[in-house]
């Protein structure tokens, strides 16, 4: 796809990649910092400049219905579309500056995969719809190559981009920030009804979808927010949609604000599975991750921390009753 629009005619384009939908003139940036307007096409200049790589488990990411116990090799670029002030990575994404002298071409990034032994590519750290064009490269080099590709995202997709998804992208873990939508437009710099679009169109699209939710004090952990939340993606994407919530601890310009307790965490959790979720993880606390199995209640999937200790699905089943278990395990 072409992931740029003229506008009249003129050297003025329009970008695909998010729902900003920037209008950049010749030599103008978006606001992401890293997509340009040159010669009246769309550059993406972090494209084959990752300034951040690493082997990871799955569940880092996290996705816990997709491959359990299996790691994915996993970079991101400098740049984002977003301005979250409690970012854990705004070193990076809240940087504009490219070191070019990283050079890694979506075959070369492929190839790493293999020598790692990844079952997985993982396109996270920032926001990789603002790197696209570079990681679709990649992902149909990928599948070719029977790897997954996951997507880690703030769920900023514009349609066109979401629509072309399937033909390569397996699965994302999309954030779901707030429930205020003048915190997402005011804070964030992003949109609440953008991002429950993206995930709608998503699960439509076929995409497995796995939700996550960073609980942070005073700005959405009201029970009034949280069975909101609950309620749209149990009876707006499916309640075998997995919700992962995160504690929030200080970091970027949010240094002062104080860390999630456990207990907040367990009355979300509370919340989700009164909302009738199947599958609701608590995340940066000392607590198990557990997967059971919504029929019978078997213990199917035992995690602690990021490990897998005990997998005891067959063929995505549940050994006990039978019931298929939803994701992607193979």
């Amino acid at each position: 796809m072409q992931y740029y629009k003229k506008i009249d005619g003129k050297d003025k384009i329009t970008c695909l990649l998010c729902r900003h939908y920037c209008e950049m003139r010749e030599g103008q940036v978006g606001a992401c910092g890293v997509n340009k307007n040159v010669g009246g096409k769309l550059k993406t200049l972090v494209y084959g400049h990752p300034i951040a790589l690493n082997v990871d488990p799955v569940e880092k990411k996290p996705l816990y219905h997709l491959l359990p116990g299996t790691t994915a090799l996993s970079f991101g670029t400098v740049g984002c579309n977003f301005k979250c002030p409690f970012c854990q990575n705004w070193d990076i994404s809240q940087e504009t500056r490219i070191n070019e002298d990283i050079k890694i071409s979506p075959q070369n990034m492929v190839e790493l995969a293999l020598e790692h032994n990844t079952k997985s590519i993982a396109y996270t750290y920032n926001e990789p719809t603002i790197f696209y064009p570079y990681a679709k490269d990649i992902g149909v080099i990928a599948r070719k190559k029977g790897l997954k590709n996951i997507f880690v995202s703030n769920g900023f997709e514009t349609p066109e981009i979401i629509k072309d998804m399937p033909s390569w992208l397996d699965a994302a873990n999309i954030d779901l920030k707030s429930w205020d939508k003048e915190y997402y437009k005011k804070v964030l710099k992003g949109g609440l009804e953008a991002v429950k679009d993206t995930l709608q169109m998503m699960v439509d699209e076929g995409i497995w979808v796995e939700v996550t939710t960073l609980i942070i004090k005073g700005k959405n952990d009201s029970d009034k927010d949280l069975e909101e939340m609950a309620t749209f993606i149990a009876d707006g994407l499916g309640r075998h949609v997995p919700w992962h919530l995160s504690a929030f601890h200080p970091d970027y310009k949010m240094q002062n604000h104080e860390y999630t307790g456990i207990e907040t965490l367990e009355r979300a959790s509370a919340i989700g599975k009164k909302a009738g979720l199947y599958y609701v993880y608590m995340g940066n606390v000392p607590v198990h991750g557990d997967t059971y199995c919504p029929d019978c209640g078997e213990l199917l999937i035992d995690r602690t921390g990021y490990s897998v200790t005990v997998n005891r699905l067959k063929n995505g089943y549940c050994p006990k009753c039978g019931r298929k278990i939803e994701g992607i395990w193979s």
